[in-house]
């Protein structure tokens, strides 16, 4: 199977390529710069769209891992919040009542 010829003009259609489409067109560049006999200017401009095509890959991929890193970040809290408090947890989270009538607290019954 050949694969088509991918000139650093192609992704040029779209000024933000996909990283499918960017990844294809920096492979087509490197593939032409190692297997074609091209001139000194030819070869810079290669150079310097893949330069250019490689930025925008890793800025797809940076984009990419932040996102994961937010989704995980938000499941681990879903689960600590799923989870149950432990006893420890519930009584230090109970508000203080300071307005609470000494002489009822005798009629309280008490766990902790």
């Amino acid at each position: 199977m050949s694969r088509r010829k991918i000139t650093p003009d192609a992704a040029e259609e779209g000024n933000n390529p996909s990283f499918e489409e960017a990844l294809a067109t920096l492979e087509g560049i490197v593939e032409a710069m190692e297997h074609e006999q091209l001139p000194l200017e030819d070869l810079v401009t290669h150079y310097e769209r893949g330069s250019a095509l490689l930025n925008r890959c890793e800025s797809i991929l940076q984009a990419a891992k932040g996102r994961i890193e937010l989704i995980t970040l938000r499941n681990q809290n879903e689960i600590a919040l799923d989870s149950p408090a432990s006893p420890a947890d519930t009584h230090a989270s109970l508000p203080a009542d300071s307005s609470a009538d000494p002489d009822e607290d005798e009629n309280d019954i008490r766990l902790f």
